[in-house]
């Protein structure tokens, strides 16, 4: 992928050509941005835990604390997962697939690449995938 540089306010639209150059480094600027982001609530996670970390005496302090440190363990743990999603993200946009559904090979759409850039499938995949999801499932 050539270096970009891209326009101050740049957002990505459906009358440039699909995952174009300056689209892929939006997204990938987004998604690396993102990462950082996640990456500093987990440093701060981890440190408030070791922090917290404290026995107390009462019962239902105690109580109160493993229930928070449960729910910071799971918080942390979806984060690693989305983590790991983010850095998949990113070596689809260098292998030149990013944008594109893994199911049909047809384009996610910039809409929905905006609102989830970790998507993998098209709108019509994803509930496809949801309703086999659901049907297995009762």
């Amino acid at each position: 992928m050539p270096i970009v540089t891209l326009p101050p306010n740049y957002k990505p639209s459906e009358k440039e050509e699909y995952m174009n150059d300056m689209q892929l480094e939006y997204f990938k600027q987004k998604l690396i941005n993102w990462r950082t982001e996640l990456t500093k609530e987990s440093e701060m996670t981890l440190q408030d835990l070791r922090e917290n970390n404290l026995r107390e005496a009462d019962e239902n302090d105690r109580a109160s604390n493993e229930t928070d440190q449960s729910l910071e363990l799971r918080t942390r743990d979806r984060m690693r997962k989305l983590i790991k999603k983010i850095n998949q993200a990113l070596d689809r946009i260098e292998d030149g697939t990013y944008g594109y559904c893994e199911e049909t090979g047809e384009p996610i759409g910039l809409g929905r690449l905006e609102a989830r850039p970790v998507a993998t499938l098209s709108i019509e995949a994803q509930e496809r995938h949801e309703r086999k999801e659901k049907v297995t499932a009762e």
